[in-house]
Parts: structure tokens; C-alpha cells; sequence
């Protein structure tokens, strides 16, 4: 798989997975938090947060070649403007040219907990289409919590490995148990390494943030591009600063409007089919791994292997054993990009062998973990900004006992475990600060609202619910596999937000492209 397309994948993944669903964030409350937002000139800022609005970056070279990185300052509490500042990692290249410079395009590549400086350094920044890259700064900032940003810590490396391989699929008490035990211990680590940034990574905070480098750049409007959890926090920009929406794109859209539960329940039906489209074209082939009968027998052959290696894990070169959950997580990667589907079936095949390597490694690749054993902070954050963003799906394991039948119903193959992994915000220990409700972002410009109708991380069914909450929102259509549009191949896509960032005119109503 192309090391880019690979790092892509990874930063725009992490919605959900084995033990890192965790409400895959949902709606904060933006409209409580518009009375205190900043107006929009840095001269007309209540004073207390003036000094941040005017404050000046000092560009440096970052060790990447064409970039520059600097640090922006933000209130740790907007509520406490004049208490400890928070640190936030910046990072741009400058518009290339021809043309004339249109401003600064911030990109973010979800999660939450995707490094948007690692995405922009290792693909926005060198991989977004040229014209764009032509006419545009291209900028992004770790949004706080995340990766360079006062990044959340919880766990180390070998406790993540201990975390990772917990079973999600208890079959009894004791192992229910064992799995709740493993979500306190990891709330627990957060709390003790983290506890004083942890109650201020929401979605509205970091909003507010983009909207503090939006000023500091130098740009009237924010011109942003935000992948899978980048277009909530896109929408909910919108909903607190609607009068500095400049042109947004929202590819890969959420549902703001959804509780924990009804969101994790969507995204597993979104996991099942991404899955039924690999096994069409898995079974077309002659070595298929699970067999060439039709699509209802691959899911079949895939619960049973995963059945099977969770009675009796599968050895993969080193100490760590391959399980149900670190297998799940492998096949779920690769649900992201149908790119990764050659993979998958290698590493199938590889399994089948008695060799688990394979899955091994897509789970890694999925977790950010490095052949050192440590980890990315990416599993850290994306638990601390969806369980502050979201009142949890469950009280405790009964609920979740109630709701597997609807999720297997959701997903034959992947239900059981993506409801169990619903559970971790449950024993969050910083209580949530958003709840879900629907975002209209009355009068601000038009927002471009990117579906991909077999998205396993965000159903498209959610791009169509945001672009009908959008007092200004339109739907772009793409019929075809894998996690967002833009960049994936489809000149139909890509042409139609070309136009837009550079012209300001949004596709047609309804417009689809394959």
C-alpha cells in the first residue's frame, strides 16, 4: 500500500475500532458557547482575549523540507481567559503559485486525535491538487489534546499492548468484567497523567482555537477542509462563528444531531457495509480467503475466524499473540480504503496459515503504534475529545448486554464487539460538557457537504443528514467505496471542490460522482 495513502488512512481512521469506539464525538454544545465568543475583528475583542487574537507567530523551519512550524497561544479555559495558556502546534507551506494568493486553506484530518500537521507534512500539504495548493497556504494546527498540542497521555507502551488485546466479546461474566476493568484502568491513566487538560478538549474549544489562527493569519473568512470528525468540527465552527464561514468543506460528514448509542450503532451498520463490498470482490477472486460461494458465506467464514482465534490466538513473530480484538481491528483498518483490500486478503491468507503477522500489522498501523512499542497519543485523544463531546452511550454492561442484538443486527460480523467497545465513556472520569442536537449555522455561506455512499466510518446517510441541518449546506455524491472523496481518484469530486475553494461556487444540488 503507498506510504502516503497509507499515513491518509491512519490520520482519518479513527472514528471507531475495536476499544476505541467511544461515541465517535457527536454534538458539543456550540450555541451555549456563542454568547462568549469572540466578535470578529481583533479590536472589538473583550480585552481578556484581545491578546490573543493580535498575538503574532513566529515562523521557524520545522526539519521538513518547504514547511514552517510555529506555536499559537489559546486559553487552556475560555472560561478563564487570564488563567494557564494553552500550546498549540502549527504548522504551513506557502501557496506555490501561479495565481493570486487567495488566503490560508486549514485542514484537519479527523479522529479526533489525527495529527492535522502530521497530515498536512505528510499529504495535504504536497498531495492536495495542485491549482489548489497553487493559490493557498495550506495550514494546519494539533488540535489541543492531540499529538505536538498538550497531547493527552493515558497509558504506556506496553500497557496499550495489554489494552489493545483485551477481549471485546465477552462471553460471561468474568470476562464482561475484565473488559470493563480495562476501560476504568485506561480513564484511570488519563486522569493521572492528563487530568488538568483533560476537561478542555471539546470540540467547541478547539473550534474557538481555529477561529483565534484564523485571525492571527491574517484572513477575514476560514477556509477549512475537515475529513470524517474534521466536519464536525467544521459544522461546529459554523455554528458558533457563522458570520466567518468562508468556504468549508465537510468530507465524510458526521451527524451532530445523533446520541452516543444511535451513532455507534450507524457507524457498526457503516463497518458491515464497507465489509460486504470486500467480500463482492474478495469472492470474485480464486484465492479469496474466505471462500468464493457469495457474500453471506465470506461473513460467515470471517465470524468464524474470528471465533477461532479468540479460543486459540494465532502466533505473529514476536511476543504479542494475535486475538480476536487485534484481529478485528486489523480487518476494520482496511474497511477504510479499498486500497488497503489486497492487504487484507494477503494477510488473511497468512492467517488461514497459522501466521498472524499480517493483521497484526494493519492494527498496528490503525493504532500509530511504532516497531518500538511506543504509541501515538492518537487512541488518547480520540477517547478524551468523544467522551467529552457526548453524554456516553451506556450507564454500565447491562445496557450494553440490551443493545448487542440491534448492533449484530446492524452488522452480522463486527456488532458484538463494536457495541462492547461503546462502553469505555461510561467510566470517563471528566464529565460532558456537549450533548447532540442539529446544526443549522444560520447565515453563513454555502458549505460543501461531501457523502461516500459506502463509507464504512461515516455512513453517507449522516452526510445527508448535515447537509439538510446546514441552513447553507450542499451535498456532493460519491458512489463508491472507502472513508471520504477528495483526493481519492475521482475527478468528478475533485473537480467539483476544486471549483468551489477556488471560485466559491458550490456543485449543483444533488450532484453525484463515481
Amino acid at each position: 500500500m503507498d506510504s502516503r495513502r497509507l499515513l491518509r488512512t491512519s490520520a482519518t481512521a479513527l472514528a471507531a475500532a475495536g476499544l476505541i469506539l467511544s461515541g465517535c464525538s457527536g454534538g458539543s454544545d456550540a450555541a451555549a458557547s456563542r454568547s462568549s465568543a469572540p466578535a470578529s475583528s481583533p479590536a472589538s475583542q473583550a480585552p481578556k482575549l484581545k491578546k490573543y487574537y493580535e498575538q503574532k507567530l513566529k515562523w521557524r523551519d520545522c526539519g521538513v523540507e518547504g514547511f514552517q512550524c510555529a506555536t499559537l497561544r489559546a486559553p487552556l479555559d475560555y472560561a478563564k481567559p487570564d488563567g494557564e495558556e494553552a500550546r498549540l502546534a502549527v504548522s504551513r507551506v506557502r501557496a506555490t503559485g501561479p495565481g493570486k494568493r487567495l488566503g490560508s486553506l486549514l485542514v484537519n484530518p479527523g479522529g479526533p486525535g489525527g495529527s492535522a500537521v502530521g497530515y498536512l507534512q505528510g499529504y495535504a500539504g504536497i498531495g492536495y491538487p495542485a491549482p489548489v495548493r497553487a493559490r493557498y497556504d495550506m495550514v494546519a494546527v494539533d488540535p489541543r489534546g492531540v499529538a505536538r498540542s498538550e497531547p493527552v497521555e493515558c497509558l504506556t507502551g506496553p500497557q496499550m499492548d495489554t489494552y489493545t488485546q483485551v477481549d471485546q466479546t465477552p462471553d460471561d461474566t468474568a470476562e464482561a468484567n475484565a473488559l470493563s476493568a480495562a476501560f476504568k484502568d485506561f480513564a484511570a491513566g488519563c486522569e493521572k497523567k492528563s487530568g488538568k487538560v483533560m476537561p478542555h478538549v471539546s470540540t467547541v474549544e478547539t473550534a474557538r482555537d481555529m477561529d483565534v489562527l484564523r485571525a492571527v493569519l491574517g484572513d477575514e473568512k476560514l477556509t477549512y477542509v475537515g475529513a470524517s470528525y474534521g466536519t464536525f468540527l467544521g459544522a461546529t465552527y459554523a455554528e458558533l462563528f457563522p458570520d466567518r464561514v468562508g468556504r468549508l468543506v465537510l468530507d465524510g460528514a458526521m451527524d451532530p444531531s445523533l446520541s452516543a448509542l444511535d451513532l455507534n450503532r450507524d457507524q457498526t451498520g457503516g463497518f458491515e457495509t464497507s465489509f460486504r463490498a470486500f467480500a463482492a470482490d474478495c469472492i470474485g477472486k480464486s484465492d479469496c480467503p474466505l471462500g468464493t460461494k457469495s457474500v453471506d458465506a465470506a461473513g460467515e467464514a470471517m465470524k468464524r475466524f474470528f471465533r477461532d482465534v479468540d479460543a486459540k490466538p494465532l502466533p505473529t513473530g514476536e511476543s504479542r499473540l494475535l486475538g480476536e480484538s487485534l484481529a478485528t481491528t486489523g480487518v476494520i483498518a482496511a474497511m477504510y480504503d479499498e486500497g488497503a483490500w489486497p492487504q487484507l486478503r494477503e494477510a488473511l491468507s497468512q492467517a488461514r496459515g497459522g501466521d498472524g503477522s499480517g493483521l497484526l500489522a494493519l492494527a498496528d498501523s490503525y493504532y500509530e503504534r511504532e516497531a518500538d512499542g511506543t504509541y501515538a497519543n492518537l487512541m488518547f485523544a480520540n477517547a478524551a475529545v468523544n467522551c467529552l463531546d457526548l453524554p456516553p452511550a451506556y450507564t454500565g454492561p447491562a445496557d450494553v448486554e440490551k443493545a448487542v442484538p440491534s448492533f449484530e443486527k446492524a452488522s452480522p460480523v463486527f456488532g458484538k464487539g463494536l457495541a462492547w467497545a461503546a462502553l469505555n465513556c461510561t467510566y470517563w472520569p471528566t464529565p460532558p460538557t456537549g450533548r447532540p442536537h442539529r446544526i443549522t449555522a444560520e447565515g453563513a455561506a454555502p458549505i460543501l457537504v461531501v457523502g461516500t455512499t459506502r463509507d464504512p466510518a461515516t455512513p453517507y446517510h449522516w452526510a445527508r443528514s448535515l447537509a439538510d441541518q446546514l441552513s447553507s449546506g450542499t451535498l456532493l455524491t460519491y458512489v463508491g467505496d472507502g472513508h471520504t472523496a477528495y483526493g481519492r481518484g475521482s475527478d468528478c469530486i475533485d473537480t467539483a471542490i476544486n471549483t468551489y475553494l477556488l471560485e466559491g461556487t458550490p456543485p449543483a444540488e444533488g450532484k453525484r460522482c463515481s
